[in-house]
């Protein structure tokens, strides 16, 4: 039998910088080593996501004893929630995975597990050229 462990760190939606959470859940990273550390953002925020998926990141830099100096990103993916909500602020999601060379791995589009959905890059494609 193969056993797997799962690590979910929660914390409550955020629109702006929280330096410290950030630091804490960047340590949290760093002890537990996850085979999997997902961002997870608001889509209806725009480039304010970006902004803060780049400090976490960093975060988890300065944090972990296993990045490697100059590494790109150490998150594994990202994951969008209110992504239902989103207009012209789509944007700010190619950008996120420009920046950390990342796919999003998941977006919400709703308050329930099966609302979390794989991208529909046409969808995206589709806002942008609305």
């Amino acid at each position: 039998k193969q056993w797997y462990q799962r690590r979910v760190a929660i914390t409550a939606g955020r629109m702006q910088d929280n330096e410290p959470l950030m630091r804490a859940l960047s340590k949290l990273v760093a002890l537990n080593n996850p085979d999997l550390t997902l961002f997870v953002g608001e889509a209806l925020v725009g480039n304010e996501a970006v902004d803060q998926l780049v400090k976490f990141n960093q975060s988890l830099i300065d944090n972990s004893q296993t990045a490697v100096a100059g590494t790109k990103s150490v998150i594994d993916g990202i994951l969008l929630t209110k992504f239902d909500c989103i207009d012209d602020k789509v944007g700010a999601a190619i950008s996120m995975t420009y920046i950390t060379g990342q796919p999003i791995v998941f977006v919400g589009t709703g308050q329930q597990y099966p609302d979390l959905k794989s991208l529909n890059v046409k969808s995206i494609v589709s806002a942008l050229l609305r």
